[in-house]
């Protein structure tokens, strides 16, 4: 069996690692300025994680060779990236039967489209699954434990995925349906991890973390049910799960750019500091667009949306959520 990872950054890398063993072939794809030195001379250390791959992992950016015979096709790039790197998957040869994965976590500006609505405005025969949960990937290098959910219409490429992307004892995996919420509870909550590292670096403690986690996660609930997502699916491992871990964990970028903001340096400076992609940056953005779209409020979101791209200070930002009009917590029924 051969398995595809289409993106060598460091979640890319690091599946590569993970799923080794999994599989007789693995290859990794990139395009020709995203594959450093390292990788092309093959010796299999890269920057900033130190992902050992094994010899037989081919790093290519021939496309149509990477996809050649591969049962499963990773996609692990930047969300931005998802609909050119679909047409060029189309213009390769991607076949109905082999199974593209999507672990990118975010939503299309301007179309505010979710992942897999945009991949099937692409690919739309292609057998799609979603996967998403907790997964830092310096843990999971580490040898730290995780799991995570495995989405699609298709039960049957679900399954499949579940199958031979399981590793014993460090990746688990759970297959689920909801391919609305586990998408949307793995994309918004990287909102609410810049609002976490946010209260972290200006020394709110504890009870504020608790708070604000508890009031962003009613804010994903709202606006992925409302788009009809089942609120159990928000409360599994791609929402809840997801969000407690990129909330307190240093390892998590947007929690990084959280934490940057929260001490007053401007956007461009941290990402161009921070040197890698961070979703809710842009996710902010997209989800008060939406929630704007839906006649929903998302308080928190929207104080994020302005820490980004408005010169409003920390302190105005936690005095505008503090002294919002008083309002009784809403309830949702688990299905």
């Amino acid at each position: 069996m051969k398995l595809t990872v289409l993106g060598p950054g460091c979640w890319g890398l690091t599946l590569a690692w993970l799923l080794n063993d999994n599989f007789d072939e693995v290859c990794v794809w990139g395009r020709t300025s995203d594959i450093s030195d390292e990788l092309r001379q093959y010796k299999r250390t890269t920057k900033p994680l130190p992902v050992q791959l094994d010899e037989k992992v081919v790093v290519t950016d021939d496309l149509k060779q990477a996809i050649d015979g591969a049962e499963i096709i990773l996609l692990v790039v930047a969300t931005s990236g998802i609909r050119p790197v679909c047409k060029q998957l189309k213009e390769a040869g991607l076949k109905d039967e082999q199974i593209l994965v999507n672990l990118s976590k975010g939503l299309e500006l301007p179309s505010l489209k979710r992942m897999s609505e945009v991949i099937k405005d692409e690919l739309p025969t292609s057998k799609l699954v979603i996967l998403s949960g907790p997964t830092l990937a310096k843990e999971i290098l580490n040898g730290c434990p995780t799991a995570a959910s495995v989405a699609s219409d298709d039960m049957e490429a679900a399954e499949y995925v579940q199958k031979y992307c399981n590793v014993p004892s460090k990746f688990r995996l759970y297959t689920n349906s909801d391919v609305v919420g586990v998408e949307l509870g793995g994309s918004l909550k990287n909102v609410i991890a810049i609002a976490s590292g946010f209260a972290d670096a200006m020394g709110l403690g504890d009870n504020c973390r608790g708070s604000l986690l508890t009031r962003g996660m009613a804010e994903i609930v709202r606006v992925s049910v409302s788009l009809g997502a089942s609120p159990s699916t928000l409360y599994g491992l791609s929402g809840m799960g997801d969000l407690i871990a990129t909330c307190s964990s240093p390892f998590s970028r947007n929690f990084t750019v959280g934490s940057m903001l929260g001490k007053g340096k401007k956007i461009d400076d941290i990402l161009a500091e921070l040197g890698s992609v961070a979703e809710g940056v842009k996710t902010s953005k997209a989800l008060c667009e939406l929630a704007e779209k839906l006649g929903l409020e998302v308080p928190v979101s929207s104080a994020i949306y302005e820490a980004v791209y408005t010169d409003i200070t920390p302190d105005e930002v936690l005095n505008k959520l503090m002294n919002r009009k008083l309002k009784q917590e809403e309830e949702y029924k688990l299905k």
